[in-house]
């Protein structure tokens, strides 16, 4: 493998010729060599869309070099293609805020310009949100709807088939199949209402507060030009962060969502297992549900 040298201020280092990242990079690797969990690609796209729109914002306040801006928007672009996902080897053990990856992303679309009006603090949580939005939207949603369609759909298929209902798996007064699958259908409407619920503290973001949510050295409307930007690629309603002090220092906004997903799973969890449980046997189950 041949290398080349790259510099930080911390001195010289080797870094692999067919690889895009520089010196921070690199270090992470070598500092951090422990466990193989990557960030996510769609953390990677979401980080992309913010670099993008960064440099986006600052060309157009002028504190961007237009055509620099442009080869930043392209690279960018590419990352959100996916075309480089090679070029992000990082694992999630690092320093707390992230910057590693942060410069890594840097390193990769070109240069220290890319990271302008920005610090780790605010651009990572950023990304969290985004990847969480997005992929929620995009990806759960319309799947658990469909499930949830579907046994709705059982539910008036099985309205008419009488079954013995249980009490701790005692004999209890009858119900019909279709009423336990109207149960289940239920679940599963309570719990996209929950994820829905959660979504807009998530179209909160930080993106403006750079360093410690002060918004030191970011132009101003920074951030809120910012979370338009990024509203329009995604087609989603992400606002500025009214409090940026809460977005970098905490992230509740993504624990109310993970709250509302451990629903989701205990959900799903429960119906999977009555199903089961039902569908038990030949010879020692229930076998109700063939």
């Amino acid at each position: 493998m041949s290398f080349r040298i790259e510099r930080d201020s911390l001195g010289e280092i080797k870094v692999p010729s067919d690889k895009y990242w520089g010196a921070q990079t690199q270090r992470s690797l070598e500092n951090f060599e422990i466990g193989d969990e990557h960030f996510p690609v769609e953390f990677i796209h979401a980080y992309g869309i913010i670099k993008q729109v960064a440099a986006e914002v600052n060309s157009g306040l002028g504190i961007l070099d237009k055509e620099l801006a442009e080869v930043i928007i392209e690279a960018a672009q590419e990352v959100i293609d996916g075309k480089h996902v090679d070029q992000f080897p990082l694992v999630v053990w690092q320093t707390g805020s992230g910057t590693q990856t942060n410069m890594n992303l840097n390193e990769v679309i070109s240069n220290d310009h890319v990271n302008k009006s920005q610090s780790t603090n605010d651009t990572f949580p950023t990304a969290i949100n985004i990847s969480a939005a997005v992929t929620v939207n995009e990806n759960l949603l319309p799947k658990v709807k469909g499930l949830k369609d579907a046994l709705s759909a059982k539910a008036e298929e099985f309205k008419s088939i009488v079954k013995l209902g249980r009490t701790h798996l005692q004999d209890a007064t009858p119900l019909t199949l279709g009423q336990v699958f109207s149960g289940y259908s239920s679940q599963l409407d309570h719990a996209i209402r929950s994820i829905r619920n959660a979504l807009p503290h998530l179209y909160e973001l930080p993106m403006g507060g750079t360093a410690v949510g002060t918004g030191i050295n970011a132009p101003d409307g920074f951030g809120e030009k910012s979370a338009e930007g990024i509203s329009a690629k995604t087609g989603l309603p992400f606002i500025t962060g009214e409090n940026k002090f809460e977005g970098l220092g905490a992230h509740d906004a993504a624990v109310e969502m993970s709250g509302a997903l451990t629903t989701l799973a205990a959900a799903l969890n429960k119906i999977a297992n009555d199903i089961r449980f039902l569908g038990g046997g030949p010879r020692s189950g229930i076998g109700e549900i063939i």
